[in-house]
């Protein structure tokens, strides 16, 4: 699919290659594989963030957006405060990415040869591999700082997502620093395309870890966004919603699969939310209560309470606790003939006898049509 794609566009860009290999970024030595492949074959991968114009390669280190355009009702003033500090640091050329890779890569192997000399190495001979250990650190600071802009770009397509801002850029930031860890400068191809990856990664994995009360997993994540990606398509396509069969079939899963994700891309509702121009009301005030009666219902319940009060009225107070007893009215428990029976200190026969009367009573019309009404 990839190669498909490379022929119709002539290139491909890490959308794509994050979009067929979310994960990849977990395994550097994969991630490295995957681009090389594809420089095998002769397709280009540029970074969109970082290379706006695919065919000139090399050019894109002038085209990164300013971080003016940046939103800036996202954090306030930590936010203006952040880029405006990050905005001292000069973008670099291909060139000087690579220099700063070759630093880098002398001071590790000048780190390692100092520990396994273990204080064997003459004196100045240390202190030139310190030199290269102290220039590499600056190297890879300068890098990293170099490339802050870059997350800002790709932290921008993430807000509203239900992480702040800031947060989004730190996280984007610690991809940054893994990205100048895993890099091999001799593999060829260029260190934003290759940091896009690492920045990606750690910033979704933030988005599934923290956006939702209901934590899920990344590729549930990965896959949410592919959809809401290809909805957005169609409905530019089609002039309306697409429905869940035209989602499956743009995207080849099958529609219960599809049905599924999106359902499970519902955000909960906290019912203590403000709402109202001055949220002075919660969300869970409008919400309707199945389970509790409605004022209506409860009217009808305490008019019939009464009624059933002034019809037990006009028998024998005997027969009137009995019938109470037997069905509850009080309390709500109702009690056998034998434990009525008990109470009152007579025999079952006998309280089903006075049972008996009082109903025949109550079916007489004169109080049966007064609770009629009520059924």
């Amino acid at each position: 699919m990839l190669l498909e794609k490379a022929s119709v566009q002539g290139y491909l860009t890490t959308d794509d290659l994050f979009e067929c290999y979310p994960d990849a970024a977990e395994d550097a030595e994969r991630l490295s594989v995957v681009m090389l492949s594809l420089r095998s074959r002769g397709v280009e991968v540029v970074d969109p963030e970082a290379d706006p114009a695919p065919a000139e390669t090399g050019a894109g280190w002038e085209s990164w957006a300013p971080v003016e355009e940046v939103p800036e009702a996202a954090d306030g003033d930590s936010v203006g405060m952040y880029l405006k500090e990050m905005s001292h640091v000069p973008l670099l050329k291909v060139e000087q990415e690579y220099e700063l890779a070759l630093r880098i890569e002398d001071g590790r192997k000048a780190r390692a040869a100092l520990l396994c000399a273990a204080g064997r190495k003459r004196t100045l001979e240390r202190a030139r591999l310190e030199a290269l250990v102290q220039a590499g650190v600056a190297a890879r600071d300068h890098l990293i700082k170099a490339n802050t802009r870059l997350v800002v770009s790709v932290a921008k397509r993430y807000i509203g997502h239900g992480v702040p801002f800031l947060d989004l850029i730190q996280e984007g930031n610690l991809g940054l620093m893994k990205a100048v860890e895993k890099y091999d400068v001799h593999r060829g191809f260029r260190f934003s395309t290759y940091a896009t990856w690492w920045i990606r990664q750690t910033i979704t994995r933030s988005l599934a870890d923290q956006s939702r009360t209901i934590r899920l997993p990344v590729h549930m994540s990965d896959r949410i966004r592919q959809i809401y990606r290809a909805t957005r398509d169609l409905e530019q396509r089609l002039g309306r919603a697409p429905t869940p069969q035209e989602l499956a079939a743009e995207l080849g899963l099958d529609p219960k699969r599809v049905e599924w994700v999106l359902r499970a891309a519902w955000v909960p509702l906290s019912l203590e939310s403000p709402v109202g121009e001055d949220e002075d009301s919660e969300l869970g005030m409008f919400i309707e209560d199945t389970l509790s009666p409605t004022p209506v219902q409860c009217a009808y319940q305490t008019m019939l309470k009464e009624k059933i009060e002034e019809v037990l009225g006009t028998l024998t107070a005997r027969e009137a606790r009995v019938l109470r007893l037997r069905f509850g009215l009080d309390d709500g428990n109702t009690y056998t003939l034998e434990e009525v029976g008990e109470k009152f200190g007579l025999t079952r026969e006998r309280i089903r006898q006075i049972e008996g009367k009082a109903l025949r009573r109550l079916r007489h019309p004169l109080r049966s049509r007064q609770l009629k009404e009520y059924l």
